[in-house]
């Protein structure tokens, strides 16, 4: 079928929705809603689809459009569940279980037939990651089973009920209204560490817990437990790679990222590294660090960990968003470099779940007093730590993507003997939606895993990935089935598997002989050269488009083009 996505933003899920509708074989376009509905309506004009469905939309479609056209919604909760808040109604309730809804678009939200549900479990993760992973799952079986029954054109869509318990067939209804900051705002004096930490986990990415510090409003991202530390009930203890360490009525939190408000006069009103925050509010705070490994039994926050079990050492790290910034990188460097010390047959390289990598932290680089020179710094720190991964010949190392890569945390993964990625993962190896040529040695990695030609379609067209498409093309070695918390310990049983293949050794010692066979035709110093020479083109040319592109993305400004797929024209090449 003819396929036409609706969304506010062509983000994770409209993604996925996207590279698995194609998967299936359906034409599939997209039609951002960010300028009204003229742009919607104009899509629909051109493509005239079988079908509309719309993965993320904060505005309602067209009357015209939904009353001439089959338009399926994607609703992030149960059957019944109405309103703009639903996943964060399901944090703040601690509900066990939940679901998605994809039900026909009409007049009042959320109203409409359904055409499919799909229940998920909620673990105590942010709600950006639960979004990204089993609402994304959840979502995704539901999409493709309504799109096959509207496809087979026999099946019904079954109604709604219009008041709880009236007796009817269709789901209860239950309308849960936006959900507002004051629900957000964390009492310091009173909340205990489990409500502040559901609070901070509820506003994660958006909208954030908008708190107070020695008088600036700021929102609060992200929350974890601390052991250990101990204050005042919302004193300030410690900073931490980035995060500062917050005392709760009965323990401690840390929260990884702070963004001043819009009209405080700050000039980088949006999510960064906690402490960067606080440093440029005069705020002075010790820094608390912990080593890479951990004893089992401690429950505190660290962005980087190294564990062992038996021949297969575990390299973890997770960075918000999957930015990683020029610190964040030479602290994964040395953790790396740390992993190395320790005699195994096999290292693993990857968070436990959620993002691997989307490249260099653009975030930190636009707050930045000179942002070319830290655009320069951070792709030389990313270049660091792909070449350790490259020049690694001792043990076999496994890039183990248990969700999105993009850009230069791709190509970090192509660095790797070994990729494997969770099925329902989106990669975007490509660089230019950004205005950049790209580095971490792709002109290397990627046409060496598969072919010239096929290297520069992917960095050309600039288009997702599904993990089934990223491995027929050859980017990835495995695809791995489990639901996202299952992923991590998955991992090691096949890391366990590889690590005990009688053949381990053989295969280490052809690929430190095809390394330096490689080094002797082009040095990996080659490629970083000229790599870098036109990244530092562009970082360095105030009129290139990647600083505007940047500066766009950083403070969400809406997208430039309505058709997030159309060809680029102009890009760094």
């Amino acid at each position: 079928m003819d396929i036409l996505l609706v969304a506010s933003a062509f983000n994770s899920l409209s993604q996925r929705v996207y590279v698995e509708l194609s998967d299936e074989g359906h034409r599939v376009d997209v039609v951002l809603a960010t300028h009204g509905p003229e742009p919607v309506r104009a899509a629909v004009r051109e493509t005239g689809p079988d079908l509309i469905v719309a993965p993320m939309l904060k505005t309602a479609l067209p009357e015209d459009v939904w009353r001439e056209h089959t338009c399926l919604i994607v609703h992030p909760g149960p059957p019944g569940d109405r309103g703009p808040s639903s996943l964060d109604w399901a944090i703040d309730g601690e509900a066990a279980h939940w679901g998605v809804t994809v039900l026909q678009a009409e007049a009042a939200m959320d109203a409409g037939d359904i055409w499919a549900a799909e229940p998920f479990p909620v673990p105590a993760v942010g709600k950006s990651d639960l979004y990204r992973n089993e609402a994304s799952d959840a979502a995704m079986a539901a999409v493709l089973l309504a799109v096959r029954r509207y496809a087979d054109a026999s099946y019904k869509p079954r109604p709604q009920t219009g008041d709880p318990g009236d007796g009817a067939d269709g789901p209860d209804v239950v309308w849960r209204d936006f959900f507002r900051q004051d629900r957000r705002r964390v009492d310091w004096d009173h909340d205990g560490t489990g409500t502040v930490l559901r609070k901070l986990r509820g506003a994660d990415s958006q909208p954030g817990v908008l708190d107070e510090i020695l008088g600036h409003e700021v929102f609060l991202h992200g929350g974890h437990p601390e052991d250990e530390l101990r204050g005042r009930p919302g004193e300030l203890l410690a900073t931490r790679a980035g995060a500062v360490c917050r005392a709760t009525r009965d323990g401690a939190v840390w929260i990884p990222e702070l963004r001043p408000r819009r009209n405080s006069g700050d000039p980088a009103p949006f999510r960064r590294p906690a402490a960067s925050v606080l440093a440029a509010l005069g705020v002075p705070l010790p820094e608390a660090p912990v080593p890479f490994e951990l004893p089992a039994d401690r429950r505190t926050w660290s962005d980087v960990r190294y564990r062992r079990r038996g021949d297969v050492g575990f390299l973890t790290f997770s960075f918000p968003g999957g930015a990683m910034s020029t610190d964040q990188c030479r602290r994964l460097l040395a953790a790396y470099e740390h992993a190395l010390a320790d005699p195994t047959w096999v290292l693993v390289l990857g968070p436990e779940r959620d993002f691997f990598s989307n490249g260099i932290h653009l975030n930190v680089i636009e707050a930045a007093a000179d942002p070319a020179a830290e655009s320069w710094a951070n792709i030389n720190a990313m270049d660091d730590l792909a070449e350790a991964v490259l020049r690694t010949t001792d043990r076999l190392v496994v890039a183990a993507l248990g969700g999105n890569a993009a850009a230069g945390g791709a190509m970090l993964a192509l660095a790797a003997d070994q990729v494997w990625c969770r099925a329902g993962a989106v990669l975007n190896p490509h660089y230019r939606r950004m205005g950049l040529y790209g580095s971490e040695f792709w002109t290397y990695t990627l046409p060496r895993r598969v072919g010239a030609a096929t290297a520069d379609r992917l960095t050309t067209e600039a288009l997702p990935l599904s993990a089934a498409s990223a491995a027929r093309t050859g980017l990835v070695d495995r695809i791995v089935r489990t639901a996202p918390g299952e992923f991590a310990a998955e991992t090691e049983r096949l890391a366990a598997e590889l690590a005990a293949a009688p053949d381990l050794a053989q295969r280490i010692a052809a690929k430190a002989a095809a390394r330096r066979a490689d080094e002797e035709v082009r040095p990996l110093a080659e490629y970083r050269r000229d790599e870098l020479a036109r990244m530092h083109a562009i970082f360095f040319d105030p009129e290139a488009p990647y600083h505007a592109l940047r500066s766009a993305f950083v403070r969400k400004q809406p997208a430039a083009t309505t058709r997030p797929l159309a060809p680029l024209d102009g890009a760094a090449r």
